[in-house]
């Protein structure tokens, strides 16, 4: 059975990116599909800080272990794809989320070929600019995004509006039943073999 790791990045635990990602997961479930939906909390989640120690050790980890990341990178490497939602903060996602998926993407998180897909909930505007923001970092470690029907937005601002916006959970199904239909048509196993990076700094 596949599993999906549903991140809820928003410091309130049952709000309107809930919401979202219960229709998002309610959806998997139908079809079969083990969900889990991980809330970052409310507690700071620190940024990472280039040390370089998680490249040097080579164990997929993050060296602070003070916050939920490693809690995060172990999830991830037993789910089979990723959605991540959060509220829209100042055009943006919220920072505690922005932190946690870059530590986890750079010390290791088994991500390469997962599909994945970004939720945004916003209550009127920048939520087109945070829901990119927020694919974005998917593109880099060769996780295939999963559309839908639209952007992946849904609006409400007081706790429960969410589910108003019948569009927007009609959104989030249709992201789900192409999930489904994405996990049951890959295999990871054949995926294209990647080549050795080659980097390129512009300085010579």
């Amino acid at each position: 059975m596949s599993k999906v790791l549903l991140i809820n990045g928003s410091p309130r635990k049952n709000g309107n990116t809930f919401i979202a990602l219960s229709e998002v997961a309610n959806t998997l479930n139908s079809h079969g599909i083990e969900t889990e939906i991980a809330w970052i909390g409310n507690k700071p989640v620190r940024g990472c800080i280039a040390c370089g120690t998680c490249k040097a050790k080579g164990n997929g980890r993050c060296v602070f272990n003070d916050d939920i990341c490693n809690e995060m990178i172990e999830k991830m490497n037993h789910a089979d794809a990723l959605v991540v939602g959060s509220p829209t903060y100042y055009g943006t996602p919220t920072g505690s989320v922005l932190s946690l998926i870059h530590r986890m993407f750079f010390a290791g998180a088994d991500v390469q070929n997962k599909p994945a897909a970004a939720v945004i909930v916003c209550r009127r505007g920048g939520a087109t600019a945070a829901f990119q923001t927020l694919q974005m970092p998917f593109q880099m470690v060769n996780m295939p995004l999963v559309t839908s029907q639209y952007w992946n937005i849904a609006y409400g601002r007081e706790e429960g509006e969410a589910a108003l916006d019948a569009e927007g959970m009609q959104t989030m199904r249709t992201l789900a039943n192409n999930m489904a239909w994405m996990l049951k048509s890959l295999n990871r196993d054949d995926a294209p073999e990647r080549e050795p990076w080659q980097g390129m700094h512009f300085i010579r």
